[in-house]
């Protein structure tokens, strides 16, 4: 004796029929989640393809959205473009600032190559678009004019090690430039090849800053609190 379905499972002709299937509604995303949707989306093929190997279709299609999508909240790819390399640049720059905390000048050195290296491990791919040479970098600002804006801040601490030492604290600026230089390019090779550890690396870094060639440790210890 066929029976009424309490459940949606049967159908209530009591056949056994599946019924229709239920048609789920897609939430609409806000304006503010498709943002990010597409800057997410930008951020990966830009780290992978670079700026002239990524298309606005592509970045449309990945997103399941039509191209004025895009134009409409970055006006084009280059103004994605942009936003992605405005973010990495103070994403870096907060974190390198951010761990100059200690009062010794050579853990201050530790922590500036950490923060460097942390970046590099934990958002590589925005490391990877902020080394590219790209047709928008030059409005948005490049690595180099960020590793400026980070040497100006070691410029300081120096400046007063220096006056404290007896030295000329003009040279602070030079000085300041080739240690986060160095720093830096040790970053890029690091990236591709992962080795040694990066406490390692950090601790070679800071030990011929700080020693000089002449007086290398042949076994170079961290000072600070951090080991890895």
């Amino acid at each position: 004796m066929g029976g009424v379905a309490t459940d949606n499972s049967i159908n209530d002709d009591g056949k056994g029929r599946n019924p229709r299937p239920t048609r789920r509604v897609r939430r609409r995303m806000t304006g503010t989640e498709r943002r990010e949707q597409l800057l997410d989306i930008g951020r990966t093929l830009f780290a992978e393809r670079g700026f002239e190997g990524t298309s606005v279709e592509e970045i449309a299609a990945k997103a399941g959205v039509s191209k004025p999508v895009v134009y409409e909240h970055f006006g084009g790819k280059e103004g994605l473009y942009a936003v992605v390399v405005d973010r990495e640049m103070s994403r870096l720059l907060s974190m390198v600032t951010g761990a100059l905390t200690a009062g010794h000048p050579r853990e201050l050195l530790e922590q500036a190559a950490f923060a460097l290296l942390d970046y590099i491990d934990q958002y590589t791919d925005g490391f990877h678009i902020l080394v590219r040479d790209s047709p928008v970098a030059q409005s948005t600002g490049t690595f180099a004019s960020l590793i400026g804006d980070i040497a100006t801040q070691v410029e300081d601490i120096l400046g007063v090690e220096f006056k404290g030492r007896g030295f000329d604290a003009k040279l602070a600026p030079m000085y300041s430039q080739a240690l986060v230089g160095m720093v830096a390019l040790t970053g890029q090779w690091w990236l591709n090849v992962r080795k040694p550890k990066k406490a390692e690396v950090a601790a070679h870094l800071v030990n011929l800053a700080w020693h000089g060639l002449q007086g290398l440790e042949h076994d170079p210890q961290l000072v600070g609190r951090r080991r890895a």
